[in-house]
């Protein structure tokens, strides 16, 4: 099982931390789009690292175009000497046309598009093929010299997308090498929902499990003292909670009948109630969805959660002092 790690948001820590990450054993440092670029922290991080994967997850398709993505991906993977995973999410409509100012639609048939544009782009720029990509969503028929960029023998960046539902599902399935699994999932969902459509995909592409990672934040709720420990077990239940008052994922409350959870927490959600939301969420949610424990106990009930389940997981061990660190994610990785 590879371990991920988190990039701190924004750019002044990222040399820092990513030396931390790769010298502490870490395969992959992970960077985000919340008030941030997630693509500029992975510039510094490929520069100040020789071997640790750097990976978007996510960066926001929608708020951008094919070819400047195309772009951007190519540009990171060839800095990177072919350690770029494009991370890409579909956000939710509110912030694409509230927030970005960008068309919203049909978001799985969309992704799926964009992820096609991209490829046609990129066999353009590799394999000398005339771009003539003319879809619903996006057209491309345009690429002369000038724009072409200088190939490098790294080609283009590997992608993920991050999905819950069957039809983003299948989008990851078809098109891409892996899937950024939401913190929302339980080990049900994805035995039963997820890793079916998984499947049948890859084998309609010619290709094995093995072929294909699944990459997975998992919740911690553990803590040296029992402040920490309590601390902790607050914020992932508001987490939990935040996560399930959005409508996209009560599929995922279905599946253990905690259906009715959703539309309370949403309307909770609207009156601006984030702290009482977390008391709703109770032992057996918060278990079903976070690893829960002594410090001791975590990397045990993450292996035998997870493993042959899972190809990657993202965790960032700040329940255990640093020096410590390093072994965990050896411990975690063996």
């Amino acid at each position: 099982m590879k371990v991920d790690g988190e990039l701190p948001i924004g750019m002044n820590k990222v040399t820092d931390r990513i030396g931390y990450l790769e010298q502490s054993g870490f395969n992959g440092a992970q960077s985000i789009e919340t008030g941030h670029d997630p693509f500029l922290p992975l510039a510094l991080a490929a520069e100040h690292s020789q071997d640790i994967d750097l990976i978007t997850a996510i960066a926001v398709a929608f708020a951008r175009n094919p070819m400047n993505i195309a772009a951007i991906g190519n540009d990171l993977n060839a800095y990177s000497q072919g350690r770029f995973i494009l991370g890409l999410g579909s956000q939710v409509q509110a912030h694409i046309e509230k927030r970005f100012s960008m068309p919203w639609s049909k978001p799985a048939a969309r992704m799926r598009e964009m992820i096609m544009a991209m490829r046609a782009i990129w066999a353009n720029w590799y394999d000398g093929e005339k771009l003539n990509f003319r879809g619903e969503f996006y057209s491309h028929t345009l690429m002369t010299p000038v724009f072409t960029p200088t190939v490098t023998p790294h080609g283009a960046p590997r992608v993920f997308i991050a999905a819950v539902g069957p039809l983003m599902t299948e989008v990851a399935a078809d098109l891409c090498e892996g899937m950024l699994v939401h913190p929302l999932t339980s080990t049900k969902y994805l035995k039963e929902q997820t890793l079916p459509i998984i499947e049948k995909g890859l084998a309609n592409r010619g290709l094995s499990r093995s072929d294909f990672e699944l990459s997975y934040p998992v919740f911690v709720v553990s803590g040296q003292t029992e402040e920490e420990f309590n601390k902790a077990d607050k914020s992932i239940r508001e987490r939990i909670a935040f996560y399930s008052s959005t409508p996209a994922y009560r599929r995922v409350l279905e599946t253990h009948g905690w259906e009715r959870l959703q539309p309370e927490l949403n309307a909770m959600s609207k009156r601006g109630e984030w702290a009482e939301m977390g008391t709703l969420i109770d032992d057996d949610i918060l278990n079903t969805f976070a690893v829960v424990g002594e410090p001791d106990t975590i990397i045990p009930q993450i292996k035998e959660r997870y493993t042959g389940l899972v190809d990657r997981i993202t965790i960032n061990f700040s329940y255990a002092p640093r020096e410590q660190r390093a072994e965990l994610v050896k411990q975690l990785a063996s």
